[in-house]
């Protein structure tokens, strides 16, 4: 996504179910920033739920700077 990289993650819950996150990186200069998302809503598969990090990862890269929080 341009100068952002989306790196989608599933956890599986304890009733079998999964949670999505996503870390933002950025590399520049000499060094490299990250940012962790985490979600609380659960999902009934891990495909569903990687989709839903993936597609907020996508739409987080949108804002102007999203390391400027």
């Amino acid at each position: 996504m341009g100068p952002y990289v989306v790196l989608p993650a599933t956890h599986p819950t304890h009733c079998g179910r999964f949670r999505a996150s996503f870390a933002l990186q950025r590399a520049r200069g000499e060094g490299d920033y990250r940012r962790v998302f985490r979600f609380d809503a659960t999902f009934v598969s891990r495909d569903a739920a990687k989709l839903f990090a993936v597609t907020q990862g996508c739409l987080q890269t949108c804002l102007r700077d999203p390391f400027d929080r």
